[in-house]
C-alpha cells in the first residue's frame, strides 16, 4: 500500500513538473533571434512574455527582409492564415496596431524603423513581411529611409507575405 502511494505521488510530481515546464516561456532579458529566410521566418515562437524583444538576423543573400509584428484587435479570432489571404484594403485595416517594424538587408541582423522590437503589450500578433519580391535591396533601403513612417515604395513582384512569409505569436503577462 506504502509502495502504491510512493508510485502515485511520484507520478503526480512527473506529470506537475512537465506541466510547468511545458508552459515555460523564454526570459524577456535577452532578445529572442529570428530568422528570415526566402520566405518565411524560422525561430519564432508562439507565445512569448510581454516585454520581450525580437530581432531579425536575414539569411538571404538576396532579398531583404522585415518583421512587421502587428497587434490584433481583442475581437479578431480568426487565424494569420486567414488574415493574410484578406485583399490588401481590407489588409491594411490592421496597420494601425504596428508595433515594430525591423528590417534587414540581406545576409545581416535587422534594425528597427518603426518601436524598437519589443512586444509590450499582452494579446495577439500578426508577424508579417510584405516587401515586394525581387526589390533591390539598396532601393528598398533608401526608399524605406525617405518613406517617413510610410511604406516605401519600390518596383518587385509580389509582396513576402503572398510568398508565405507570415507568422503569429501571442504575448502574454
Amino acid at each position: 500500500m506504502q509502495r502504491n502511494r510512493l508510485i502515485i505521488a511520484a507520478l503526480l510530481g512527473t506529470l506537475a513538473a512537465t506541466a510547468c515546464a511545458g508552459d515555460s516561456l523564454p526570459p524577456t532579458d535577452e532578445p529572442i533571434v529570428v530568422t528570415a529566410v526566402d520566405y518565411g521566418f524560422e525561430g519564432l515562437p508562439e507565445k512569448v512574455r510581454a516585454g520581450t524583444t525580437l530581432a531579425l538576423q536575414n539569411d538571404s543573400m538576396v532579398e531583404v527582409h522585415e518583421l512587421v509584428a502587428i497587434r490584433l484587435p481583442d475581437d479578431e479570432t480568426r487565424p494569420v492564415d486567414e488574415l493574410v489571404q484578406l485583399p490588401p484594403e481590407q489588409l491594411a485595416s490592421f496597420f494601425p496596431g504596428v508595433a515594430t517594424v525591423v528590417i534587414a538587408p540581406p545576409g545581416e541582423s535587422g534594425f528597427a524603423v518603426e518601436g524598437t522590437g519589443v512586444l509590450s503589450e499582452p494579446g495577439r500578433y500578426a508577424v508579417i513581411c510584405v516587401i515586394p519580391t525581387g526589390a533591390d535591396p539598396a532601393a528598398y533601403l533608401e526608399a524605406a529611409a525617405e518613406a517617413e513612417g510610410g511604406p516605401p515604395e519600390v518596383a518587385g513582384g509580389p509582396p513576402h507575405i503572398a510568398m508565405g512569409m507570415y507568422g503569429e505569436v501571442t504575448v502574454v503577462e
